[in-house]
């Protein structure tokens, strides 16, 4: 039986990479955790790399239904409670906006933005129908600064707008809303992006390859060079935590907070 004054908090994407050190941070510091995975392999090694103290379940946040579904799960097992919620999945799609097709630029959006609020809403709704007083804090696991990420920067500066609009409507209520951009993080998305940078050269037409492919293969050189050599992932989820349980400054503005040496910060 859970200690009723024990902390709660829901994670997206905790079955890898950060959120899953952020999910296990959270557990040793005595939360209680769910979160949202991919697959059942992710739901088991979670289970045994934290003792059976994560709850994870299988939940894609750009199904609507699903979220909800999640949601209501865990207000049901916490009496409508939730202390703390951590937006971290997030997918990159790197290229020239020419060369990424249109699809998935808008699944990006799906994910990154419309799944982000998703998350946020179905969380609020089972909050409100709860018993006891809530404070979710909500974090943006996504930050990008360089050329070919224009459409994550798009996305990015989009979910900044509705961040501010959620901090605004819900700070009356409690409500905490902090984004905390990201710089370039070891939490297994290296190996990924490469791959994906990879599957872009590849896919270009010898007149894309005349037009970027020079250009590009910096970019990617680059890119690949600062992940590998940014943070480590333990570290950065510890990073998340401890901004997740600091007083939210008094300052109208001072709502995001960075997290990695190369962060940057933009109001």
């Amino acid at each position: 039986m859970a200690n009723a004054n024990q902390r709660t908090v829901a994670v997206t994407g905790a079955g890898s990479g950060l959120g899953r050190d952020i999910a296990l941070g959270l557990a040793a510091k005595n939360y209680r955790v769910f979160g949202t995975a991919f697959t059942p392999e992710e739901i088991e090694d979670l289970n045994q790399a934290s003792s059976g103290v994560v709850t994870l379940a299988i939940c894609d946040i750009t199904d609507a239904a699903a979220v909800k579904n999640w949601a209501h799960d865990i207000a049901t097992q916490t009496e409508g409670s939730l202390d703390l919620l951590i937006n971290n999945a997030g997918i990159l799609t790197p290229g020239p906006l020419e060369i990424l097709p249109l699809d998935a630029i808008r699944h990006e959006f799906e994910v990154n933005v419309f799944g982000a609020l998703s998350v946020m809403n179905a969380f609020l709704a089972s909050a409100s129908e709860g018993s006891r007083p809530h404070r979710p804090d909500q974090y943006l696991d996504r930050e990008s600064t360089t050329s070919f990420q224009r459409a994550v920067r798009s996305i990015e500066s989009g979910y900044r707008v509705f961040a501010a609009v959620y901090r605004a409507e819900l700070k009356h209520l409690g409500v905490d809303v902090v984004v905390a951009p990201a710089g370039n993080m070891r939490t297994g998305g290296p190996a990924k992006t490469a791959a994906a940078l990879a599957r872009v050269a590849d896919d270009m037409t010898p007149e894309q390859r005349e037009l970027y492919g020079q250009t590009f293969a910096t970019f990617a050189n680059g890119l690949n060079v600062m992940q590998n050599s940014g943070l480590d992932s333990v570290s950065a989820a510890s990073r998340v935590i401890e901004i997740a349980e600091q007083v939210p400054c008094a300052k109208p503005r001072a709502y995001r907070r960075r997290r990695g040496r190369d962060a940057s910060v933009r109001s």
